[in-house]
């Protein structure tokens, strides 16, 4: 894996056509692997993004030489971060960029939450060693289709007043 220097910050209303656009390239592999075409980042109108942005939601995008080339969303349910998406541009999916997205988000949301948790199909080998790598524990898994099964993952953030030892 590749390392990349993309620079982080929040999602306006006026990035939805691009994350749009990122999320449907970067999910198709997605739906080659499980024989679907109609899984939900795939089916989701540019509006019902738009309306993410504006809404109560936490998007954090990763922006390299000008262009967008990942995001990650998230909501809160009382004081547990929902992961709901991650999706990067296939051509920077061996690159460090949804490490960077998760461990932003898991910064900027650690005084508000306390844990994160998120899901993904159990055929997605390199989401699932990604979450792993980055501390996050199965919690359960839950058949969805003949085809999907859902691995539901959860990892504790650390108090913002507390923050993680220092490895060094």
């Amino acid at each position: 894996m590749s390392t990349v220097e993309a620079r982080i910050g929040r999602a306006a209303p006026e990035d939805a056509g691009e994350i749009f656009t990122v999320q449907r390239a970067a999910y198709v592999a997605e739906a080659q692997l499980y024989g679907d075409p109609f899984i939900p980042p795939l089916v989701e109108s540019l509006e019902q993004v738009h309306k993410a942005l504006t809404g109560g939601v936490v998007v954090l995008k990763a922006v390299l030489d000008g262009r967008i080339v990942g995001f990650v969303r998230a909501q809160f349910s009382d004081h547990t971060c929902l992961v709901g998406r991650l999706a990067v541009a296939p051509d920077q999916q061996d690159t460090a960029v949804g490490r960077l997205l998760l461990d932003a988000l898991e910064a900027e949301v650690s005084g508000r939450a306390t844990a994160c948790v998120l899901f993904t199909g159990h055929l997605s080998e390199a989401s699932l060693r990604l979450y792993r790598s980055l501390g996050y524990s199965e919690t359960h898994r839950e058949r969805v289709a003949a085809h999907l099964t859902f691995v539901h993952m959860r990892k504790a953030l650390q108090p913002a007043d507390h923050p993680a030892p220092d490895p060094a």
